[in-house]
């Protein structure tokens, strides 16, 4: 399963106080508790308005789902209107990585890792040569190795 960093603006206008937003981090640690969801603990209200954004870590590879469950528990905690900001992947390495590395440039593909026999593993990847006419290969290639920080072989069909 792919862990995720789901950011949300709680307070976009500045209106809460240090006070309100202290306690709207504890509802929104209590909520997230009750779907196996996690809170970055920051003090927002020493940020400036357009900064205060909680942080999730949130299990699943849908990151349109994990925002939209982000927004519900957000909107319920501090009582505003808040605004979806950037959702990132952690990265464990796992072939789970490797697929969603994939799925973010819209491929599908089939992942085999072995080690190498020098204490790292290798990771081959199939991709249909008709995807890479789509995608280049080296932009694979790189957020792959990056994801997997692992040797990287893509190979065609």
């Amino acid at each position: 399963m792919r862990t995720a960093v789901v950011r949300i603006g709680v307070d976009p206008e500045g209106r809460l106080s240090a006070g309100q937003l202290r306690s709207g981090m504890a509802e929104l640690t209590r909520l997230a508790a009750g779907i196996g969801a996690r809170v970055i603990g920051n003090d927002l209200s020493v940020l400036p308005a357009a900064r205060r954004e909680a942080e999730l870590l949130m299990d699943g590879p849908d990151a349109v789902a994990l925002q939209e469950a982000a927004l519900s528990l957000c909107t319920k905690a501090f009582g505003t209107e808040p605004v979806a900001g950037v959702v990132t992947f952690v990265s464990h390495g796992t072939d789970d990585d490797a697929h969603g590395v994939l799925a973010g440039f819209g491929l599908t593909g089939q992942v085999h890792r072995y080690p190498s026999g020098a204490g790292w593993d290798v990771v081959e990847v199939t991709l249909r040569r008709a995807d890479l006419q789509r995608v280049p290969e080296s932009r694979i290639h790189t957020a792959l190795e990056a994801s997997l920080n692992s040797e990287v072989r893509i190979l065609v069909t």
